[in-house]
């Protein structure tokens, strides 16, 4: 894993993770803020060569502020970690939550010429929010 793997990367990104929620909580700007830390790749549940291959078939993702509901979790997997087992979130919900998180309608569209696409076709996922 070297000098820079995940035994030195996770705890930094916890320590910067919750010191930027705890400043933007201290400050009062957490409820107006939508902080998201998500990748488009989980890691594959088995070593393959030199590592874990990514892993589009389960992933993972965090949010808070902007009217989320803290400690709320959506969904699990399998227990490898391979393949989503409950509760799985489509991109476009996930899209339609974070626009709803923002204020925006998912049905927005993109262009005051109202013939493009809406900004999202998914539905906001309504556990999220307190």
């Amino acid at each position: 894993n070297g000098a820079f793997g995940l035994g030195w990367a996770l705890p930094n990104v916890d320590q910067a993770v919750s010191a930027l929620l705890e400043d933007l909580e201290l400050r009062g700007l957490l409820d107006d803020t939508l902080v998201v830390m998500v990748g488009e790749f989980g890691r594959s549940p088995r070593i393959s060569g030199a590592g874990r291959d990514h892993w589009p078939q389960c992933y993972s993702a965090m949010l808070a502020g902007a009217g989320i509901r803290g400690g709320y979790v959506q969904g699990a997997s399998d227990s490898h970690g391979a393949y989503v087992r409950d509760a799985a979130v489509r991109p476009e919900d996930f899209g339609a939550s974070l626009f709803h998180a923002l204020g925006i309608a998912p049905e927005t569209r993109l262009s005051p010429d109202g013939f493009t696409r809406p900004a999202s076709t998914g539905q906001p996922i309504t556990g999220l929010f307190a």
